[in-house]
């Protein structure tokens, strides 16, 4: 058995079958049960986790990588979302893992759903906390329904196409990889109370910024060709998806709105749905330990009733399969 220590933590490279070079980090247990973490927008391998102490005894082998543009992965111009599913199975046979789960959070949520739909031999489970939808299917309305004026601006600005995007989004991107303490959204003045409760942890305030950082080191490209995918088609229809899934929102949400996960939930029979009122965003990031028990568990056996639970705040609701709720 290994220990906590050797080769976990160090940054290493994979090729891709189109011969992109793909940078990722493992954490925790090496012969845990492989979990792929699909970063958020902008991010990196580097992105908030629990600490390796904890994975350890969770009995988890996290993955996490650079989506393509981000850190130390080559661009891939003119990605989909469903491209997603191709880079997490190379690295997946890189490995030497057959079978796995995989989890994502914010702009990294819609991917790892990407995983589930288009690789259904081989995810055991998948989370999407705090997701986005497909735009196309969900509908331009409600799809920025409650969303902030500022991240509406941006998707808008994105749906007009690269160079419309490019241009737009070229100067506020650069000001953030100058001086990232002072531009990134957790410095915002209209972040909510519960976002702002989770980034007082010093801890999670450094891993956000060393994981913007990172992400942008070395061009923005990533976060342009995330934020294009994410308002285009995304190559796939979440109701494909077979394998169990856990939808976790905060009903406060302005960047990722509550109501996507709500749409999510109505189109995947497999999905459970948990909202948490009263908490926002960045709580998805104290919620992640939780979920990660959930997702290695032995995917062959049911929960247990007072199995822990992935909620955090006071009330949730949940949902399980389309159309049905009941109150926590």
């Amino acid at each position: 058995m290994h220990g906590p220590g050797n080769h976990m933590g160090m940054t290493k490279s994979a090729c891709a079958r189109d011969g992109r070079t793909l940078s990722y980090e493992e954490y925790g247990r090496p012969d845990g049960r492989p979990v792929f973490l699909l970063h958020g927008m902008p991010g990196s391998r580097k992105g908030p986790r629990p600490r390796s102490s904890v994975l350890y005894l969770l009995g988890v082998r996290l993955i996490s990588y650079d989506r393509p543009g981000y850190g130390g992965s080559d661009r891939r111009l003119g990605r989909t979302v469903a491209d997603a599913a191709e880079d997490v199975r190379d690295l997946a046979d890189t490995l030497g893992i057959e079978r796995f789960a995989v989890a994502g959070r914010s702009g990294g949520a819609p991917h790892a759903l990407a995983c589930a739909a288009l690789l259904p031999e081989r995810v055991t489970r998948a989370a999407a906390l705090v997701p986005l939808a497909p735009r196309d299917l969900m509908g331009e309305q409600e799809w920025y329904r409650d969303m902030s004026q500022r991240n509406a601006a941006w998707y808008k600005t994105a749906e007009r196409g690269l160079a419309a995007y490019t241009e737009r989004v070229t100067a506020p991107i650069e000001a953030i990889r100058a001086d990232p303490e002072h531009h990134l959204p957790y410095e915002e003045k209209s972040l909510s109370k519960s976002d702002r409760a989770v980034i007082a942890d010093y801890g999670i305030k450094v891993m956000l910024s060393d994981n913007f950082t990172e992400g942008l080191r070395n061009s923005p490209n990533g976060w342009i060709d995330d934020t294009l995918a994410l308002v285009s088609p995304w190559g796939f229809d979440p109701a494909q998806i077979t394998a169990p899934v856990l939808l976790w929102h905060g009903t406060k949400d302005v960047f990722c709105p509550a109501g996507h996960s709500r749409w999510l939930a109505g189109r995947m029979p497999t999905a459970e749905l948990r909202l948490v009122e009263n908490v926002s965003h960045f709580s998805a990031v104290a919620v992640l330990p939780r979920v990660l028990q959930w997702l290695a568990a032995d995917p062959e056996q049911p929960e247990r009733q007072g199995q822990p639970q992935p909620e955090h705040g006071p009330a949730t609701v949940r949902t399980r399969g389309p159309g049905r709720e009941s109150a926590a």
